[in-house]
């Protein structure tokens, strides 16, 4: 049977703040973008962190990733996806607003911020788009700015990925927070009964650190 870790938004945010100067030194990010839905709130945490005094608060964007199957397991499991939907700062409806959205990540530092590193699949898949449509948009536009991208996940899984990285994200742009074993993680934002998810990992003791 695998085993349930429940996460609270406490262990959520201390695990932003314990980040977040790491973060600062290493990817000096100019932009978020997070994957929906897990790396939403972990996104807009973080931003407080990352804001310098006198400093403008650090744009998120995101991109929903649609690359989940239920293998019978009771936990759904990433599988090389189906589906990739842009929802850069908007929901787009037309190739134009697409256009203009990635011309905003010309140039840039951006992290991408998902909740969880499990095959990695998801985060394979949203390096990769997002690298061809900022290097599709950046030939098209004659622009020479180089464009950097780097990772941020609450909790890496030890264990054999089907996705990859280039060795560049993975070798000095990458940062989980903690590595797990191969658990099932139950984060706070998936719970109906939050108050119950609370009193599980409450339950749960010292016995996982978040």
């Amino acid at each position: 049977m695998v085993q349930k870790v429940y996460v609270t938004y406490n262990d959520v945010h201390k695990l932003c703040k314990e980040s977040a100067q790491q973060i600062l030194e290493e990817f000096k990010p100019e932009l978020i973008i997070a994957i929906g839905g897990g790396g939403y709130i972990p996104a807009r945490i973080l931003r407080s962190f990352l804001k310098q005094p006198n400093g403008k608060n650090i744009s998120i964007q995101a991109i929903g990733l649609s690359l989940y199957e239920n293998l019978g397991t009771g936990e759904p499991e990433e599988v090389p996806g189906t589906e990739v939907i842009h929802l850069l700062t908007h929901v787009m409806t037309s190739q134009q607003f697409s256009s203009e959205a990635i011309n905003h990540l010309i140039g840039k530092n951006i992290l991408i911020v998902d909740e969880v590193d499990d095959t990695r699949t998801t985060l394979q898949y949203a390096v990769q788009e997002l690298e061809k449509d900022v290097k599709e948009q950046t030939e098209k536009l004659g622009r020479t700015e180089k464009t950097n991208f780097s990772i941020f996940v609450l909790h890496n899984k030890d264990k054999e990925k089907r996705g990859t990285l280039p060795d560049e994200i993975v070798n000095s742009r990458y940062l989980a927070a903690r590595t797990t074993k191969d658990v099932w993680l139950c984060y706070p934002w998936e719970a109906v009964d939050i108050e119950e998810h609370d009193r599980l990992a409450a339950q749960q003791g010292n016995g996982f650190s978040a």
